[in-house]
């Protein structure tokens, strides 16, 4: 029990080292959607892994796999999500140009009327 609950302690020290290492290498700037998303299933996945691998005696195992799975499944959401976020801008960047261009217009049909005055 006393090996067991070492185990658990050693692991569970790898993985926050893991986790801390991690956000450590994305201190470059905020973190992007798909980082999150990553971060977040990883962090999920570990949990729950921990649990059910507590319930069959092997948390270490179940944290381990459950946070690989977990870390891919929010990666993938992340990275849609990012895409979704992604196109957007460039929508709002289209818009915002087209708004430009029809003001610069507008000024320019009120300079042709001034002239025909």
């Amino acid at each position: 029990m006393e090996q067991r609950n070492k185990r658990l302690t050693a692991v569970m020290g790898t993985f926050f080292l893991a986790l801390i290492l991690f956000v450590a290498g994305c201190a470059s700037g905020p973190l992007s959607t798909r980082e999150k998303g990553v971060l977040a299933g990883g962090g999920l996945g570990a949990a729950t892994g921990a649990i059910i691998g507590s319930a069959v005696g092997a948390p270490g195992a179940g944290a381990a796999i459950g946070g690989g799975i977990g870390a891919l499944g929010g990666g993938v959401i992340g990275d849609q999500l990012q895409g979704q976020e992604n196109t957007q801008a460039y929508q709002q960047r289209q818009l915002d140009q087209q708004q430009r261009q029809i003001r610069r217009q507008q000024r320019q049909l009120e300079e042709l009327r001034r002239r025909q005055e």
